[in-house]
């Protein structure tokens, strides 16, 4: 029962952020009552935070899958790109209540002890990576593992989370298969090239950049 509780928690907060979400249509969208739903989780702020700590959970827990420690640290960094991108356009829940709990200043994931202790061996994970590729001399810098991350996810995030208006801005589809393959090796290439020294310039894109009609674009 719990956990179809937070199935219905996580859609309804996801779509309707955390004002416009109501118990009662968790508790239906679940088949259960209130005081089920308040047995089980709590109530409304506890019901929030227990979407939220589920949510880190499932997105580290694939992260751990990704077996870095045995790939080359370029390969390594490609690959984290890669999943974090893919992650965050098969799970728009994620990115949507993120944008919830920031507009919250984060204040219930400040009363959470397990989102702070999961990240932890994350960080952990990419200091070690980005360590060995600078021991390898696959790497000149050793960029502080939280700033990788954080720009990583960002350069993810700004684009699908904003890609309804930056796609009339711009004049391209930018969730078209062959954009969302072009950001995927833009992003690898412009990462890649931090840590290596090399310009991104260096690293092959897998299409080229559409010309944009001159009434679309910045004028």
């Amino acid at each position: 029962m719990r956990l179809r509780i937070l199935a219905a928690a996580t859609r309804e907060f996801a779509t309707r952020g955390l004002a416009g979400a109501r118990v009662d249509r968790i508790a239906a969208a679940a088949g259960a009552n209130k005081r089920m739903l308040y047995y089980h989780v709590g109530k409304k702020d506890d019901l929030y935070l227990a979407v939220l700590e589920g949510t880190y959970a499932k997105i580290r827990a694939e992260e751990r899958t990704l077996d870095l420690e045995h790939l080359d640290p370029p390969d390594a960094i490609e690959s984290l790109i890669t999943f974090t991108w893919n992650y965050f356009i098969r799970n728009p829940e994620f990115l949507a209540l993120l944008n919830t709990e920031n507009l919250e200043r984060a204040r219930h994931i400040k009363r959470s002890d397990k989102v702070k202790s999961m990240h932890s061996p994350f960080v952990e994970m990419i200091r070690t990576v980005v360590l060995r590729g600078v021991a390898s001399g696959d790497f000149k810098v050793a960029i502080d593992p939280v700033q990788l991350y954080i720009s990583i996810a960002a350069l993810s995030f700004f684009y699908l989370g904003n890609n309804a208006t930056l796609s009339v801005i711009f004049g391209r589809d930018l969730l078209a298969d062959d954009a969302k393959e072009e950001r995927l090796a833009h992003m690898v290439a412009l990462v890649l090239g931090a840590l290596t020294g090399r310009s991104a310039g260096d690293f092959p894109l897998t299409t080229s950049v559409p010309v944009i009609p001159a009434k679309a674009g910045i004028q």
